[in-house]
């Protein structure tokens, strides 16, 4: 059978079997980390049926042997053609077909899944008749289409709320959350959760086994039922609307659509597949996904390098702290220096939040705690393979650490600086090995921004660039290169935008206007809780670096003669509790307001660009938009000014 299989002379797929005529479909898409859902890929696929059809196996194994994982979905690439309502449809009925196909087999089938098992992935693996998991770190299955601007089309909306109910699975659905292992297991998305040292032997027996179709039950059940549709439907566009009122974002709601009235079937509901298409929206968010693919594919530079195993961070204030956790989470061992014990002991605090909400099971926030030690006397220095400054924002204290350390350090270890503001030339001029000091600025919070900002001049050896993003990817982090200036891209950019946030209040717009405004244009997060956040402080000294302007505004000056900080100090333009800023009502938005605040951080970007402080005008929207949190669904500040300037058109508010 498996010479036979071979004569097929599929690229993507090989198959074995075992003396129990159980079919070992391997997926291994070449040239590739991978494996992506092509339209190649699934053509393959359904040869591959017809063989099983013409040599009925006793169960069919579909697994992969990628060590990254199962299936990262379908092959985003393609979409890029997807410009009329006719060529969406056909990519969705082959999916939809294969898969139907997949779920009728006269034969048990199963997806043993490691690793990532996403969109298109899971589509497939839903269509199964059984799923086992592995359990390790690396599983995580989910249907993230809706942050694409899309839906799942191959099935997903179907059988989803079939396996496991309609609340979990509209969940999923409608935020792309992905699930581990053993939640996968607890939510009944999978049968079964195996070691990997098991996992072919628990294949094996549960494709055998005669079990029937995993399906919900009780509640989750029933309001599946066509019946309870339209009630659930009702109750999460209300979910809906709080999470986006300004109805910014579409798939999720024709998600919610073609679930409640056309039973999780796409080509049912062609109106709202042309609604899709022809969505500015969907073309900007999947521009975004490829812009983070670029940033993700800098990690690979340093792919060939020792992985890093030890981190020292010096300065155990918000942002070293939180580093220094981050890093811990993430599996490295991690020396938190600071000269005050109480400050590494908040630190520690912050730390075991962290882990505590990011690990579900004890042992392993335990685990993450264990990995970050308090280190008073800096004696992690000598052994860490990457050293992390993130003490106060002055040269000549950071110059003065620099000369304690750096004779220190062990050959070919990183020293990194998280100065927000400072040039690396200033940092420099006393080291004995220049080439090796970087910068690595990361973002508050860090635990929510996924950008890092790699500060850069021609001098630094391209060893430790290499491995700095090899770093960055490490613990999950987007690598954006910059030059060293002042501010470098996102601080640049982010300081006229709050300035101008703080001269309309001088004016006597109210900061939950302002924030008002800003939250209806896309963002995020409001300019005056951004400065609430980052603190008081910071935003003045950094805007008088970066600021052309002179002076600081009145409202600024107020606050910060009453030492009103922020959320550090519980007050600041806002009172804040339990972490949240306390709002009044916004009240009526001033024409145009959006259109003022949003104008200088569009200027700025270009201003940025047309420097080469950052390569080209899409990396300064990837890091615009994963730095600051700027509307994703425009695609970037550049793209927007583009596409306004093209449509000749006022930009809305």
């Amino acid at each position: 059978m498996t010479q036979a299989f071979a004569s097929l002379g599929l690229q993507n797929f090989s198959c074995q079997v075992d003396t129990d005529n159980v079919a070992w479909l391997a997926i291994h898409c070449p040239d590739s980390p991978v494996n992506r859902l092509s339209t190649q890929v699934l053509n393959e696929l359904s040869l591959a049926l017809d063989y099983f059809e013409r040599k009925l196996p006793a169960g069919l194994v579909i697994h992969s042997t990628k060590e990254a994982g199962f299936i990262a979905g379908a092959d985003i690439d393609e979409f890029g053609g997807l410009d009329t309502p006719k060529k969406a449809k056909t990519l969705i009925s082959r999916g939809w077909t294969l898969f139907k196909r997949l779920a009728q087999t006269p034969y048990p089938t199963l997806a043993l899944i490691h690793g990532h098992c996403l969109g298109g992935g899971l589509e497939l693996a839903l269509a199964c008749r059984y799923r086992l998991v592995v359990d390790q770190p690396g599983t995580s299955l989910s249907l993230p289409e809706v942050m694409l601007g899309i839906f799942p089309g191959w099935g997903g909306m179907l059988r989803l709320p079939a396996l496991i109910g309609a609340p979990a699975a509209l969940d999923m659905m409608l935020s792309g959350r992905p699930q581990n292992a053993r939640k996968a297991f607890r939510l009944g998305l999978a049968d079964g959760i195996v070691a990997p040292r098991l996992m072919q032997q628990a294949a094996q027996a549960q494709v055998l086994s005669g079990k029937p179709r995993r399906k919900a039950r009780g509640l989750p059940a029933w309001l599946n039922h066509p019946l309870a549709r339209s009630l659930v439907a009702r109750q999460t566009i209300k979910k809906l609307n709080m999470r986006d009122p300004h109805h910014h974002y579409l798939a999720p709601r024709i998600i919610l659509e073609i679930w409640a009235k056309h039973k999780g079937n796409a080509l049912h509901a062609p109106a709202l597949l042309e609604q899709i298409i022809c969505s500015d929206t969907a073309r900007n968010l999947l521009r975004v996904f490829h812009l983070q693919e670029r940033l993700k594919a800098l990690v690979k530079q340093g792919s060939v390098l020792p992985a890093a195993k030890h981190v020292h961070v010096i300065g155990a204030g918000v942002m070293g702290g939180d580093i220094a956790a981050w890093c811990a989470l993430k599996g490295l061992t991690v020396t938190l220096q600071d000269q005050d014990r109480a400050r590494i002991a908040m630190a520690q605090g912050r730390a075991n939040t962290l882990f505590k909400r990011k690990k579900q099971d004890p042992r392993e926030a335990r685990a993450a705690a264990d990995r970050l030690i308090p280190d008073l006397n800096g004696n992690g220095v000598r052994h860490a393979d990457v050293i992390i400054e993130a003490i106060t924002e002055n040269a000549d204290i950071k110059r003065s650490l620099y000369a304690q350390i750096e004779p220190l350090m062990k050959p070919g270890a990183i020293l990194a600086t998280n100065t927000s503001s400072l040039s690396l030339e200033a940092l420099r001029t006393d080291l004995q090995a220049p080439q090796r000091l970087i910068g690595i600025h990361f973002f508050n919070p860090v635990a929510k921004m996924p950008l890092i900002e790699v500060v850069e001049t021609t001098s630094i050896d391209p060893k430790v660039k290499a491995a700095t993003y090899a770093f960055v990817g490490q613990i999950d982090k987007l690598p954006l290169p910059v030059l060293s200036t002042p501010g470098f891209l996102v601080n640049a950019v982010l300081a006229p935008y709050m300035l101008e946030a703080m001269r309309c209040i001088d004016e006597g717009i109210k900061p939950e206007t302002i924030d008002a405004a800003m939250l209806a244009f896309g963002m995020l997060m409001g300019p005056i809780e951004l400065i609430d956040t980052v603190g008081l402080d910071i935003a003045r000294d950094a805007g008088r670096q970066l600021s052309d302007t002179a002076g600081t505004p009145a409202c600024l000056e107020a606050h910060l003669a009453r030492n009103e900080l922020g959320r550090k100090s519980g007050q600041g333009f806002y009172q804040w509790k339990n972490n949240k800023p306390i709002k009044p009502s916004a009240g009526v938005i001033p024409a145009g307001l959006a259109q003022r605040l949003i104008t200088p951080l569009i200027d700025k970007t270009k201003e940025q660009v047309d420097k080469h402080i950052v390569a080209d005008p899409d990396l300064a929207d990837a890091g615009v938009i994963f730095g600051t949190g700027f509307a994703p669904f425009t695609g970037g500040p550049m793209h927007y000014r583009a596409q306004c300037i093209q449509d000749r058109t006022p930009r809305s508010d």
